[in-house]
């Protein structure tokens, strides 16, 4: 039975917060006609024909994040498709076109800036890392653009231009540090890919640490795709000769290396716990569960959750791909965030007035495999908060979940610089950071 946090705490913890993150495919084709967006302006070039509304997705579907963003391609082309039997958006059927951001953030910009001005793309669904996501930051706000983002992150960002899908960290790094605080020991030693996300979630867990009685033992950091882990184990066995928490951030191909040299020099769960923000079922089958079996991962969903809209989405998804693959948390967040598109741009009554599609997906709802969540007015998802221990089969046992859903804190409450700011995109007066 999963263990239920106090709601007061979980109160306490949606008003004091930040997050982080891993995971490839296809396309659609039909053509449209558009023309290009000038910079600043409101709207998408409008579809001249009507038969297709064009949609990006920018991924990585090569070097080292490819082990991650290419099945959160999968789950994006399965609600597209999805979608277009169903009668697609506004009696139009969408069109993806789909690019590799190759894990080189400079590459990710480049194709945003392609698919907005030479697409025509009306919104685009795409990123993993936050290094790929702040690359593209700025195209997508100097041409009042739309991306939506699917990965749990760090938070201390809230952009009028993006919808983020995936956790923030009061939704996932806080509530994973208190679990491990009452349940795994106070020793904390931090390793994570040497970008924004893995610096900035640390501390965050540094600083609540502090606030909540425990000890970091140590930090270290490798770049992002380097499998040279042998330092980072021996500090860990130095700073924690008896055994401690390890929390993880690595992302892409370093946690094969990392889990599988944890293992050989015997920093087994037993002793030494981890818990790992960027670790799903995808990665469990590419790394190997005999190298992760009794190990730990926060996210807001697992294949494991039972409820109807769970079992349709995994059951849908291997219809697709194939009876031995997997589903995750950034996959379902991908799903859900083409979704949670499609209901503002009805609602909106068009795709192509870009305000009036962000207007209309403030307070949209949908029941997610997760649960039913909702799109607050900061951009961010209210989300249910999951713990699980990953078992024999590669898959988890949950060992905690929040009884609702949890509102989402982008500006960490923890950390001195942004304690007591907060995002208000309903209110321009308040917009995108502001003094509570």
């Amino acid at each position: 039975m999963a263990q239920r946090f106090n709601r007061r705490k979980f109160i306490l913890y949606s008003s004091a917060t930040v997050g982080a993150s891993l995971f490839l495919k296809g396309c659609i084709g039909t053509t449209t006609t558009t023309t290009s967006p000038t910079a600043g302006s409101p709207t998408a070039t409008p579809t001249s024909g009507g038969k297709t509304i064009k949609v990006g997705i920018l991924h990585s579907l090569s070097g080292t994040m490819a082990i991650s963003e290419k099945s959160v391609v999968d789950a994006e082309q399965l609600a597209i498709e999805e979608i277009n039997k169903a009668g697609g958006v506004l009696g139009s059927q969408i069109e993806a076109v789909v690019e590799d951001g190759a894990s080189n953030w400079d590459t990710f910009r480049e194709k945003a800036t392609k698919l907005i001005d030479q697409d025509k793309v009306v919104t685009v669904f795409g990123c993993w890392t936050s290094a790929s996501r702040k690359n593209v930051l700025p195209v997508f706000e100097s041409k009042n653009h739309m991306l939506w983002y699917p990965v749990q992150y760090e938070g201390q960002e809230c952009s009028r231009n993006i919808f983020y899908t995936g956790a923030a960290p009061n939704q996932q790094i806080e509530p994973a540090v208190e679990w491990l605080l009452k349940n795994k020991g106070k020793e904390f030693f931090l390793v994570g890919s040497d970008y924004v996300f893995p610096r900035t979630a640390n501390t965050i867990i540094k600083a609540q640490l502090a606030a909540l009685g425990g000890k970091t033992a140590g930090e270290d950091y490798l770049p992002l795709g380097n499998t040279e882990v042998t330092p980072i184990i021996t500090k860990i066995k130095a700073a924690l000769p008896n055994g401690g928490v390890i929390f993880n951030s690595l992302n892409g191909d370093s946690n094969t290396a990392f889990f599988k040299q944890m293992q050989g020099a015997g920093l087994g769960p037993d002793k030494y716990p981890t818990m790992s923000v960027s670790i799903a079922e995808e990665e469990v089958k590419a790394i190997g569960v005999e190298y992760l079996k009794g190990h730990y991962a926060a996210w807001n969903y697992f294949q494991t959750v039972n409820s109807p809209a769970s079992t349709k989405f995994v059951d849908a998804f291997k219809a697709k791909y194939g009876a031995d693959r997997v589903v995750n948390d950034p996959m379902e967040a991908a799903y859900i965030m083409v979704y949670l598109w499609k209901q503002s741009v009805e609602k909106a009554g068009t795709a192509d007035d870009l305000d009036k599609v962000r207007a209309a997906a403030l307070g949209q709802t949908f029941e997610a495999p997760e649960g039913k969540v909702t799109m607050e007015n900061n951009h961010h998802l209210s989300k249910f908060v999951r713990l699980g221990e990953i078992r024999d089969d590669g898959l988890f046992n949950i060992i905690y979940e929040s009884k609702e859903a949890v509102k989402p804190v982008p500006w960490n409450q923890f950390v001195a610089d942004t304690k007591g700011f907060a995002c208000d995109w309903s209110d321009p007066a308040k917009g995108g950071k502001y003094k509570v």
